[in-house]
């Protein structure tokens, strides 16, 4: 896909060569950053089309090309949000050496999103809040989100030898979620020294038994 597109070249005033032309946004990109941002901060229901298109400064015609509905570019929102969290826990991969250091990385991450003057709450459990229907695509895109996290979660625990890894990923996203809904209502602090406090005492479980090989 072709990310950048460019302004008609304008002519210097002095006569001599043009001006290099600054890049600019490919139109489809600037939908999406345009509805990431507003989508987040203000809910996914709140903001119209006609504001993104306004803001992401294209035509009607441009935004149905990339995007055939608003349904269509909350999923891709979502999805652009699911692909940064794959990121992280990838990048973690390659610079954390054990399952431990992996998933304090995650909870490091977690309390700097809870700190954070912009969090409003979880955008996937924002989103579905606002979609009734189970199998409306919205709601895939977070069942698919959340499948993925709780998946990655358990193998890390898995990997440091807990006995009950798939009940020890489900305390801790449970705190995760907690976390984030206690945060999102007006008490970030105490959100997060209870998810440290509830993720320590998962992790305790894991040293009653010997730890795997680092993955």
């Amino acid at each position: 896909m072709v990310l950048t597109e460019t302004r008609p070249t304008p002519t210097a005033a002095s006569g001599g060569d043009p001006a290099p032309a600054a890049p600019r946004v490919h139109a489809r990109v600037r939908i999406l950053g345009v509805a990431d941002r507003l989508f987040y901060s203000e809910g996914v229901h709140t903001v119209g089309v006609d504001r993104i298109i306004s803001e992401a400064q294209v035509t009607k015609a441009t935004f149905y090309k990339y995007y055939r509905s608003k349904d269509s570019l909350i999923v891709a929102y979502l999805q652009g949000r699911d692909k940064r969290s794959r990121d992280f826990v990838a990048a973690l991969e390659k610079r954390e050496a054990s399952a431990e250091l992996r998933l304090r990385a995650v909870v490091t991450d977690i309390s700097a999103t809870l700190m954070d003057p912009a969090f409003r709450g979880c955008p996937f459990i924002n989103a579905a809040a606002q979609f009734a229907e189970i199998d409306h695509p919205v709601r895939a895109a977070v069942q698919a989100h959340r499948e993925w996290y709780l998946t990655t979660v358990e193998a890390l625990f898995r990997r440091l030898g807990h006995e009950r890894a798939g009940d020890a990923a489900d305390e801790f996203f449970l705190a995760r979620d907690g976390a984030f809904a206690f945060a999102n209502l007006g008490d970030p602090v105490a959100a997060n020294a209870a998810l440290h406090r509830a993720v320590e005492r998962v992790l305790h479980e894991a040293t009653a038994s010997p730890a795997l090989p680092p993955a």
